[in-house]
């Protein structure tokens, strides 16, 4: 019987290891330290909240059955971030071809992607909260028309907290590029937006609460894992 978990403070080969013999605790623990900056990350290629769960879910279920190719050369959350970005762009070129077939088929596709409203976690004052809502979808809104490159960047670095070279490494591109990018990108959003975003910056494409509890619940039936 696997040992059971205390807290969160194993290191990430003892968890590999420990999610290689399939111990829920283990994936449990994987999965909400990074379930997050995973859905972000897919988010920022596919701009859609369905879309970007699948993306994570699927990137997940890769991750958990190649664990083997987990060397510990970069922390576990960038190689699960490599992983799943790389599946968002997957997921988005089998989603443009899809459209690109029904368009040479003269079907009319309208808002067939659309970004999702954040879902509700806050409470505050009912006028505070209309504000902050607003703002949030304001800002959600203007970073999903960032061009595809800038998005991504944009996402792990002010939103996630990645530093540039983690960024770099998940994303693998040039630092170098990684702040250009980052510096068109906010000079992009501040021409679109004449507000401060930093306040509002951790409320956005928030995947939380019962959104994470069902990811890593449904990761680990995929597994066949029971808990």
């Amino acid at each position: 019987m696997p040992e059971k978990l205390a807290n969160f403070e194993l290191n990430d080969l003892d968890l590999v290891r420990r999610a290689a013999r399939r111990d829920a605790d283990a994936i449990r623990t994987i999965t909400t330290r990074n379930n997050q900056r995973l859905f972000r990350t897919a988010w920022s290629v596919l701009r859609n909240h369905a879309d970007a769960e699948d993306a994570v879910q699927e990137g997940y279920l890769k991750a958990f059955n190649s664990l083997e190719n987990f060397a510990g050369k970069s922390s576990l959350s960038t190689w699960l971030t490599r992983i799943v970005y790389n599946t968002a762009l997957d997921k988005r070129r089998a989603i443009r071809r899809r459209q690109a077939e029904l368009q040479q088929q003269d079907i009319a596709i309208f808002d067939a992607y659309p970004v999702r409203s954040m879902p509700e976690h806050m409470s505050a004052s009912p006028e505070s909260e209309l504000i902050r809502k607003q703002l949030s979808e304001l800002l959600m809104q203007a970073v999903a028309r960032l061009p595809d490159d800038f998005r991504s960047v944009f996402v792990l670095r002010e939103i996630e907290g990645l530093s540039v070279a983690e960024t770099a490494l998940s994303l693998q591109i040039k630092e170098a590029t990684v702040k250009s990018r980052l510096f068109r990108a906010r000079r992009d959003l501040r021409k679109e937006l004449e507000v401060k975003f930093e306040t509002i910056f951790t409320d956005m494409i928030s995947f939380a609460g019962a959104d994470c509890d069902a990811m890593t619940n449904r990761v680990l039936t995929a597994l066949n894992i029971q808990t």
